[in-house]
């Protein structure tokens, strides 16, 4: 009630709208001995804006919606701990075996020694749960469940971040001037894409991996006086397919305009480039007398 009233879920609530919509890189990082814990978890979930938004850990850190106490009791209530303490304790075995093989008149006394020895594990088996609970909330275990992307330790967390953070600006470059040309590609699509391009360029597999290295080579990709750009390259390939499709879904849709379209087309062309298209329409093959006389022989 008390949030409620002075408006922390609202603004919270303001922070996901942003993040959300955001289009820039965001890295969160859990430093060590930090805990991110319920509603501080929601706010700042990857999966608000899964293209943009990643988390990392330090070794020391902690993270998931409950704390370890709160977890044991609500999934290891005391009806749990006492049936791992007659499970596991041979003390409690032997007394309760003594209690099925007792006389009625000392199953009450026995039943005192049963009740002030659970009492006695009690604190032990509490302490047990809650470490297990713990382990939940590990980096390793969060990286293990996809919810981080890496475990980054505290003295070289600047230098890590630096660097991905730069690839991840320069990859975005390059998937915005993809996404122009291809817009019905996928994020996850573009960044195989990529891949493949950064492997056709002569690049090891495990390279791919090396944020720094990868900047480098993005910044040499994207160079416009390079001469072997393997980006630049397939981005041009992109452009010429989309201009050729275009052309093609233009003239499929509005066959009463292909004529003028292609002479305005030559128009617009030097002697050369004219003389050359001249020469490759005068050899594409006459299709539509062929289809006519095969469609005269079968009537």
């Amino acid at each position: 009630m008390k949030d409620m009233y002075e408006q922390v879920v609202k603004f919270g609530s303001y922070i996901v709208d942003g993040l959300r919509e955001y289009n820039q890189p965001i890295l969160v990082y859990i430093p060590p001995f930090g805990e991110l814990r319920g509603g501080a978890w929601v706010v700042i979930d990857p999966t608000i804006n899964s293209k943009h938004m990643e988390m990392y850990a330090d070794t020391d850190a902690r993270g998931g919606i409950l704390e370890p106490e709160g977890v044991v009791e609500i999934k290891f209530r005391m009806k749990d701990l006492l049936k791992s303490m007659h499970r596991l304790d041979p003390e409690l075995q032997k007394l309760r075996t003594q209690l099925l093989e007792c006389k009625p008149e000392d199953k009450v006394a026995l039943e005192k020694v049963i009740s002030e020895r659970e009492q006695f594990l009690r604190p032990l088996y509490q302490q047990i749960a809650i470490h297990f609970a713990d382990l939940h909330d590990t980096p390793e275990r969060m990286q293990e469940k996809g919810v981080i992307q890496d475990i980054v330790p505290w003295k070289s967390a600047r230098t890590v971040l630096y660097w991905r953070l730069r690839r991840l600006l320069l990859e975005d470059n390059v998937t915005n001037d993809i996404l122009q040309v291809r817009p019905q590609l996928s994020h996850g699509q573009v960044k195989v894409m990529l891949k493949r391009w950064f492997m056709e360029d002569g690049m090891a597999m495990d390279v791919w991996e090396d944020n720094q290295q990868v900047v480098e080579w993005l910044i040499n990709q994207l160079d416009t006086s390079s001469p072997k750009s393997v980006v630049q390259e397939n981005l041009h390939c992109l452009r010429r397919d989309s201009v050729v499709n275009q052309a093609n879904f233009i003239l499929k849709e509005y066959p009463e305009f292909a004529i003028e379209s292609v002479v305005r087309l030559l128009q617009h062309m030097n002697p050369q480039q004219r003389s050359e298209a001249i020469r490759a329409i005068s050899k594409i093959e006459d299709v539509a007398p062929v289809e006519q006389a095969d469609h005269d022989a079968h009537s």
